[in-house]
Parts: structure tokens; sequence; C-alpha cells
């Protein structure tokens, strides 16, 4: 069953998560991730919601969670976690 990592992203330091997010997307497809979202544009039609969103679709939960606690992603994370502000959670697909 396909899992699917989601971010709301409030970047803090544009110069810094451009480091981070160049690199995200290899690092995902490695682990056999897709990205459905990654930023973009989007309407706001309830409640506040941060400027930026990411969706990562995976094979399953244990591919997300590797993916995440890879050596390679968490080299990378403390760039995202000074640059930016977010909240990310991994749902499993129906």
């Amino acid at each position: 069953m396909s899992a699917y990592l989601i971010a709301r992203i409030t970047v803090t330091d544009p110069r810094d998560y451009a480091v981070y997010a160049s690199q995200t997307v290899a690092l995902a497809e490695k682990a056999g991730g897709r990205f459905l979202a990654k930023g973009g544009d989007q309407v706001q039609v309830e409640g506040n919601s941060p400027e930026r969103h990411v969706i990562i679709e995976f094979p399953d939960r244990q591919a997300a969670l590797d993916w995440y606690n890879s050596q390679e992603y968490q080299r990378i994370l403390p760039i995202a976690m000074s640059s930016s502000k977010r909240d990310m959670v991994i749902v499993d697909g129906l």
C-alpha cells in the first residue's frame, strides 16, 4: 500500500533552503519515492496554511521511513531545519 510523506513548510531562509531542496528529489527517487507536489502555486480555501506544501509518494510506509532515516537525508536535514519551519507526516494510502 502506498504511503505519502506530506510536509507543510514556511521557508525562513530561501537561499539555504534551496540548497536542501535541490537534493531531495534524487534522494527520494533513490528510495522509490515520487514527488507529487513540491511547492507550486496554491489556492487557500480554508484555514491558515504555510507557503509551501510537499507530497511524496512511496511504495509503502517503510520505504518512506527508510528514506527519512537514511544517512543521505539525515545529512541534509539540518539545512532544512535551520532554514524553515515545518510539519511533516507519513500517511498510509487507501
